[in-house]
């Protein structure tokens, strides 16, 4: 059990849009035990959780905070266990943000079906709160700073890592550290260099550290377009059918979108992200506006029968709009070695976004990036491993991180096929509207991601949907 400090925090209102004082800059060349790229919430909590075991950790953003990130802004339940374990809750909580209590799932007919979550077990469901990623981020790199920092370590921003180092080649090869600048990649500045046993790969879908491990030293692709998913979002103010501070989230699959989905989901009182996403294989098909998540999303606010009222009073937020993309977690027909992809090697994790980990259903993906980001400190041990993290110990991580995540992410990528097919979500969605023990069993698939392969079984086929 980790022994966490208190947060250096009182019962007040918590600031993000202040810059965080990361301390001083290390000497280029230092040594440390274990070296995070990216400061989202995957490093973030990396970072954390390695210093909790005494690690000496050097945290590297190439942003300076505060700095906004693309997303659906989604936290869910299976991210809160992580986020009060490391402090950040409270944190969290005395930020404007909205309580998830439902989600509003929609079909191409217009059907829809309202699933609760209770209250009472929010915390153990799939989805708790909507915020902001510029809050959220913001929470968790403040707390790994002052984790960081407290255990002997040091935390940089605006740092652009041009090279991911190594020794050896092939089978032998070991990551040993990272060299970059201040200022980014394109920069005047001093090459500095940092080494340590671990370095750990937390900066993306397009993480240098993902691109060593997979295709610089082991010659596998990184990137598959069929289980890549781009995305669209903007923030709207004063979307009908939202008001307070808890609610639903929704989710739509409708005309002019699918195969992708359609999203409203609360950040706070009246702000709303709206958004848009679609496997980019199956973007790629598209034709006219449905080529462009943006020119779609306009679509739907303004032409869309269902939605172009919800939008007529609304507001979009004006420099909002941002696009990016999501590595899905989604297991692969032929992978060259490890599902979903090889995510580690001798001197390397690779966690969240970096190792597609993404939900391939819902495109929630801090929950798997927090799981992943805590497995390295099981995994990584400063004594025994000071002379390098071996290449067994990574096929052991990524052995355990498929075995804990992977039946999610098989059952949540056989949802994902199911809702393309646009008939059967009609009736499903019609049939779960009018019927309980499809809602429950709804409410049971959110709360634990287990239930999903109850989906699968013939007999709640035969009990759910078949009889009167």
């Amino acid at each position: 059990m980790y022994e966490v400090p208190e947060p250096r925090y009182g019962e007040v209102m918590q600031e993000w849009t202040q810059p965080i004082d990361t301390g001083e800059i290390p000497e280029s060349g230092s040594q440390f035990d274990v070296i995070v790229v990216g400061g989202g919430p995957a490093g973030a909590a990396a970072a954390s959780y390695n210093a909790l075991n005494g690690c000496k950790v050097l945290l590297i953003e190439k942003e300076v905070w505060p700095r906004d990130k693309a997303c659906g802004d989604a936290v869910g339940g299976k991210s809160l266990a992580h986020v009060e374990e490391l402090g950040v809750k409270r944190m969290v909580e005395s930020t404007p943000h909205f309580r998830v209590d439902s989600i509003v799932f929609g079909s191409a007919n217009g059907s829809e079906v309202r699933v609760m979550l209770p209250e009472e077990t929010y915390e153990k469901m799939q989805s708790g709160y909507a915020l902001p990623r510029v809050q959220f981020d913001y929470m968790m790199f403040k707390r790994a700073n002052e984790l960081v920092l407290e255990s002997g370590g040091s935390v940089v921003q605006g740092f652009a890592v041009t090279e991911v180092l190594h020794e050896g080649e092939g089978e032998e090869a070991r990551v040993v550290g990272v060299s970059g600048k201040f200022g980014g990649r394109r920069s005047e500045g001093s090459e500095y260099s940092f080494s340590a046993p671990l370095t750990v790969g937390a900066a993306g879908y397009n993480c240098p550290v993902a691109i060593m491990v997979s295709e610089g030293i082991h010659d596998e692709p990184l990137r598959d377009d069929e289980h890549f998913c781009g995305a669209y979002r903007e923030y709207w103010e004063n979307v009908e059918g939202f008001s307070g501070s808890s609610g639903p989230i929704e989710i739509h699959f409708i005309e002019g979108v699918i195969p992708g989905y359609f999203w409203l989901f609360p950040v706070s009182e009246g702000v709303v992200n709206v958004g848009i996403g679609m496997v980019i294989a199956e973007q790629r098909k598209q034709k006219g506006i449905r080529k462009s998540f943006k020119k779609m999303q306009k679509f739907v606010t303004e032409e869309h029968p269902r939605f172009k009222k919800r939008f007529a009073n609304a507001t979009l937020v004006a420099g909002s709009g941002k696009g990016w993309q999501l590595p899905f977690g989604s297991p692969r027909k032929s992978p060259p070695s490890f599902q979903p992809r090889r995510v580690a090697m001798a001197g390397a994790m690779c966690i969240g976004d970096a190792a597609s980990l993404v939900d391939p259903f819902s495109g929630e993906g801090i929950g798997n990036a927090l799981v992943s980001a805590k497995m390295t400190s099981k995994y990584f041990d400063r004594q025994t491993h000071s002379d390098g993290f071996p290449e067994e110990s990574a096929i052991d991580y990524m052995t355990e991180l498929w075995g804990s995540l992977g039946g999610e992410l098989t059952n949540s990528y056989k949802l994902q096929k199911l809702v393309k097919k646009k008939r059967l979500m009609n009736w499903f969605v019609r049939r779960a509207a009018k019927k309980e023990a499809i809602r429950d069993m709804m409410s049971e698939m959110i709360a634990s991601k287990e239930t999903q392969t109850v989906l699968w079984s013939p007999w709640f086929l035969a009990k759910t949907l078949l009889l009167p």
